[in-house]
Parts: structure tokens; sequence; C-alpha cells
């Protein structure tokens, strides 16, 4: 029973953590879309978590007007 128990614990556990995990990503895509531009715009490059000048701009605007350099 007890191990029955823990077994069980340990499987919600695991489900709200994937949970959480899993809102966490998906918040991600949705600048791209409010954005209309590809990850790397603030990102170095796509899949990474280090974000270039123009990211770090986003995080503390959350708007790209006035972030980015004139081409």
């Amino acid at each position: 029973m007890e191990r029955t128990l823990r077994f069980v614990l340990l499987l919600v556990a695991s489900f709200v953590l994937a949970v959480a995990a899993a809102s966490v990503v998906n918040g991600k895509p949705e600048y791209t879309k409010k954005e209309k531009t590809p990850c790397t715009t603030c990102h170095v490059k796509a899949g990474s978590k280090d974000l270039n000048d123009v990211g770090k701009c986003y995080a503390e605007k959350h708007t790209l007007d006035g972030c980015r350099t004139p081409k």
C-alpha cells in the first residue's frame, strides 16, 4: 500500500512538473506570432536561450519598437 501511494505521488508530481514546463515553453512561440518575426530576431541562434541586443531590449520593453537597429 505504501509503495503504491509513493508511486501515485511521484506520478502526480511528474505530471504537475510537465504541465508547468509545457506552459513556459508554449509561451515563446506566441512572441513570434505577436511580433511576426523569427526567433533569431531576439536570440543569438534558433533554439538558443541566449539573447542578442534586440532580445535584451525586448525583454525590458516587451515590444520591438525602438529595439531594432536601423539597417
